[in-house]
């Protein structure tokens, strides 16, 4: 009778703990998946770009927010193809893309960065899936309504778990002239069995920040490019080639056999070879008269 004592308690012990274990993974999952950096160490202006500070209103409950963002454009007279609205990744902010930008403006892009409420300069709590996709919305409105830029002429790009953003925004803006998925996932759920060490928690149950691409990509019209690095230590490379495979528009893959997760940074020549291909087939250059 006493041993049944003990391992009743035993098992007690260890519901607790597990469930303590899941309300703390669902309590702070936003903290466990994005990763605010507030501090700008760059500009395009470090990498001899000119550009413009751009800030935009986004409307929480009663109040009102003000993200922040650079408008990078391709100088006068130059060859120009259209323009990139960029979305970083979970853990940067716009001034770790600077260098980046000024590349996509020499192959003839104007590019739009800016910050997610809670990075950078931008106001706001902290991030969550919800608040990411109005910011991109507000992006995006800001390019087609502020500008007058036409959805045609518009190259969504999203990096990590901008990737997801991205394709969200692919999906409701079907014009756009196309999307560029760099080193994404297939989903959080996915990512959490995969690459964390809560795959034992009922996932299903706890998770509230989602962004499931893997169930978004059939859905989208727009021609898409997945590139990502076989040597990724963060997302796993099969990731893309899922997210290939279950999308069903104009689409194409590359696998750097030498890139990690920010691919540019050690293949440069292969990315730019992909990235130019993609553009050439679907934004070509248009010269100035």
């Amino acid at each position: 009778m006493r041993f049944l004592f003990s391992l009743s308690g035993l098992v007690a012990a260890a519901a607790a703990v597990y469930g303590a274990i899941a309300l703390l993974v669902a309590s702070r999952q936003q903290q466990m998946i994005f990763f605010p950096s507030p501090t700008i160490t760059q500009t395009p202006a470090d990498f001899g770009a000119a550009y413009e500070d751009v800030w935009l209103s986004v409307q929480q409950g009663d109040r009102t927010e003000r993200i922040h963002g650079w408008w990078i454009p391709v100088p006068p007279g130059q060859p120009q193809r259209g323009v990139m609205l960029y979305l970083h990744g979970n853990g940067l902010n716009i001034g770790a893309n600077a260098d980046y930008a000024v590349r996509w403006q020499r192959l003839g892009l104007s590019v739009f960065l800016f910050d997610y409420r809670g990075y950078g300069q931008s106001e706001g709590a902290f991030p969550s899936e919800a608040a990411v996709y109005q910011d991109a919305d507000a992006a995006w409105r800001y390019l087609t309504e502020e500008r007058g830029i036409a959805p045609e002429e518009i190259l969504i790009y999203g990096h990590s778990l901008g990737g997801a953003i991205a394709i969200d925004l692919g999906v409701r803006q079907p014009r756009a002239a196309g999307l560029i998925v760099e080193s994404s996932f297939t989903s959080i759920r996915d990512m959490a069995y995969r690459t964390t060490p809560f795959g034992f928690l009922p996932i299903d149950l706890i998770l509230t920040q989602r962004f499931d691409s893997i169930g978004k990509v059939p859905h989208l019209q727009v021609p898409v490019l997945y590139a990502h690095g076989a040597q990724d230590a963060q997302v796993p490379a099969d990731m893309s080639e899922a997210l290939y495979a279950a999308t069903r528009s104009p689409k194409m893959l590359w696998i750097s056999p030498t890139g990690g997760h920010a691919i540019g940074d050690v293949d440069g020549d292969g990315y730019g070879q992909a990235i130019r291909e993609f553009l050439d087939r679907y934004l070509p250059v248009r010269v100035p008269l």
